[in-house]
């Protein structure tokens, strides 16, 4: 016989943000703790609302399954005594174990014998493990912020209220604190009224249904969706597709109703990310568009309840939606009656880090970094670059901005325009914040992919200079974050660039700060926490381990041509020409591994074979070089596999570690200069093939 179990933890309402990560963390949880106690069952499943958890495990087994347990004890040598009986330790363990010294058995582990005590566990009862396994999963969740109430010890992310736990139709009997686990459970707070008794799933879900809670979360969500388009689409739009907005919503609420609301079209006049903003981060209401892509002068709210006395909860939103919308046009009309270059002034008064000056000193540093970065990569001009870096945080001291931070940059680019600056200015001043979180886009413009670098530059040489670096978990100034944006708009755009070249003059760019480490200690910890970032992303693309050693063991400070050399080395693995290049490079690395010298006395070779070899490679030396230089790794590789008839003559014909010291110098030599020429790609001694 198999039952359904039905464990539900009812709180106060528990935060959105924490449900998503509740719910994954209690599947987890189950299965193990579950599993660990030998109960099987079909179906497992983990609903969840703001004001309750629930574990659903269906056909769950009446029995425990049986198990063997084997305990290893002493090694056999201290188990028994020179005469060959029972030692004090032997028959300990025997004690120990509830067994008589002759069931115990003798194993081998690790070369060594132990004695091993095997006992067969018949399973319990299910009714009898659930009372301890249940408290155990209710314990173990963790929150990123707990709490405890009245004058109790547990901790939960908010105050425990209820407990349902039925195994069938009977009562599992626990208690967390003064909680004591029932057949009770509770409908939706201000829907329903009383205790519900249950008797089993079924009516579980359906009384729970009948009393306004909607409790599988897939289903509640694709009730908010569904709603908020129909109300939109009788309001003549559609409605703003936010994944974070729509999982937000669904733990807010048990029983969904969405409905739509106005405000004065004359608010429009704020930029629409303003809109959009105050109606999202403040309200949690899905903003609507036109056919023709226009924000609308309205919103879909998401009610947790029935549709009863609707006007009155729409008037209600409207008046607090209005001041939001009012405060936001004050700002916006305030802030445009300044130039944003008037702002800029205000960065003395504003203290970028206390140990690397103002935010005047950073405007500063950052218009010298980005005219450095404009000459080598050719992007924009001086004039251009450094009148968006002067401009870039000025926003930050505007009233918009200070009320609605997520805006920065946003609004710089609306104050700039406004201002009558530069179209790519002011696209640079929006898109050196990018990227804003993982898989946001990059910047685009040519100043702006300037600016966004040295934003980064500016940002990791200081932070690095000073001795601020990311530690375990700790990355308060977002470095990784910053070094990863810096490798993708790099790699992204192909620029090529002596990063190395540029972290230097970067550094330099701090003249007057007192920082802790040198230019060249700081530039190498960077190229190093730079590159680990860029190992990284080339993983998450699908580049294996081996060829990223490989070619990483070629070190430059030029991102994009070891993203090309990496795109090579991984094409070569499925190349026709592989096993010819990897015959050349592992029989002429292989001996020549430890030679230091590449040298060659032409005069002392005497076989056809090596000569033949000699010329061979003189002659293409050049051209693998220019090859190389051309960034045609491919092409440097095909005309190196080229050399297999030849390096297979040279040492079918010839010995190399002969008595004649000159001789095998200039045959080492030849084997070095030719392995040599190969690793200017990568280190192929790292390849698994």
């Amino acid at each position: 016989m198999k039952r359904d179990l039905i464990l539900e933890i009812g709180v106060e309402e528990l935060p959105s943000a924490y449900m998503t990560r509740a719910l994954a963390d209690l599947q987890t949880l189950a299965e193990k703790k579950l599993t660990e106690a030998r109960l099987g069952y079909d179906r497992l499943q983990i609903l969840g609302t703001p004001r309750r958890l629930t574990i659903i495990a269906e056909g769950m087994t009446e029995m425990q399954g049986d198990a063997n347990i084997e305990n290893r004890g002493p090694k056999k040598t201290s188990a028994f005594d020179v005469d060959g009986k029972p030692s004090k330790a032997g028959l300990g363990f025997a004690r120990g174990q509830g067994l008589e010294f002759d069931q115990l058995e003798i194993r081998e582990q690790g070369g060594i014998e132990y004695l091993f005590a095997v006992k067969r566990e018949a399973g319990r009862p299910a009714a009898e493990v659930l009372p301890e396994v249940l408290p155990d999963i209710i314990n173990s969740l963790v929150f990123p912020k707990s709490m405890r109430w009245g004058a109790y010890t547990t901790r939960f992310a908010r105050p425990i209220r209820w407990l349902l736990a039925l195994f069938g139709q009977d009562i599992v009997r626990f208690a967390i604190e003064n909680i004591e686990s029932s057949n009770l459970t509770y409908g939706h707070r201000f829907l329903s009224s009383g205790s519900l008794e249950v008797g089993g799933l079924a009516e579980y879900k359906q009384k729970l249904r009948d009393n306004f809670v909607i409790l599988d979360q897939e289903e509640r969500q694709a009730m908010v969706w569904q709603q908020v388009q129909d109300v939109a689409a009788r309001a003549g739009g559609h409605a703003m597709q936010n994944e974070d907005l729509l999982e937000e919503v669904t733990y807010l609420v048990e029983y969904p109703t969405a409905f739509f609301g106005s405000f004065s079209s004359s608010y429009l006049e704020v930029p629409p990310e303003v809109l959009t903003t105050s109606m999202i981060e403040h309200q949690r209401y899905f903003p609507v568009y036109s056919d023709s892509g226009d924000l609308l002068p309205g919103f879909i709210g998401v009610k947790n309840g029935r549709d009863y006395s609707m006007d009155l909860v729409i008037a209600g939103n409207e008046r607090v939606i209005k001041a939001r919308l009012e405060d936001a046009l004050f700002f916006w009309r305030e802030d445009g009656k300044k130039t944003l270059e008037s702002m800029v002034p205000g960065f003395e008064n504003v203290m970028f880090h206390e140990r690397l000056g103002t935010l005047m000193d950073k405007v500063n540093r950052l218009g010298q970094i980005s005219v450095n970065l404009g000459t080598v990569t050719g992007l924009s001009s001086s004039d251009k670059l450094q009148r968006a870096a002067l401009l870039a945080k000025a926003d930050l001291l505007s009233a918009m901005v200070y009320e609605f931070p997520e805006l920065q940059g946003i609004m710089g680019r609306y104050y700039a325009l406004q201002s009558g600056e530069d179209t790519e200015v002011a696209q640079a001043i929006l898109e050196h914040y990018l990227p804003r979180f993982a898989g946001d886009s990059l910047p685009a413009s040519a100043a702006g992919i300037v600016l966004c670098l040295s934003e980064k530059l500016h940002n990791l040489v200081g932070c690095f200079a000073i001795g601020i670096k990311p530690t375990g978990s700790q990355d308060p100034y977002a470095l990784r974050r910053q070094a990863l944006g810096l490798v993708n708009i790099i790699l992204e755009n192909k620029l090529h660039i002596d990063l190395r070249k540029i972290l230097l003059e970067t550094y330099a760019c701090f003249s007057g700060v007192k920082l802790k480490f040198d230019a060249d200690t700081t530039a190498s910890e960077l190229m190093e926490f730079i590159l680990q970032r860029m190992r990284g992303i080339l993983q998450e693309r699908g580049i294996s381990y081996d060829v990223i050693d490989a070619v990483f063991a070629v070190p430059s400070s030029d991102l994009t041509e070891v993203a090309d050399r990496i795109t090579c080395v991984d094409e070569f693995k499925n190349a026709a020409y592989r096993d010819d290049f990897m015959v050349v490079y592992n029989r002429a690395n292989n001996l020549s591994r430890k030679w230091e010298n590449d040298e060659v006395d032409q005069s002392v070779l005497v076989d056809e074979s090596e000569k033949n070899l000699y010329a061979t490679m003189h002659h293409l030396a050049p051209r693998v070089r220019d090859m190389i230089a051309r960034r045609d790794y491919e092409g440097a590789l095909r005309a190196l596999a080229g050399l297999r008839s030849s390096v297979d003559d040279f040492f079918e014909a010839v010995m190399i570690m002969v008595d004649d010291e000159r001789l095998k110098a200039s045959r080492l030599g030849l084997l070095k200069s030719i392995a040599n020429y190969c690793q200017l790609v990568a280190d192929f001694s790292k390849l698994v093939i």
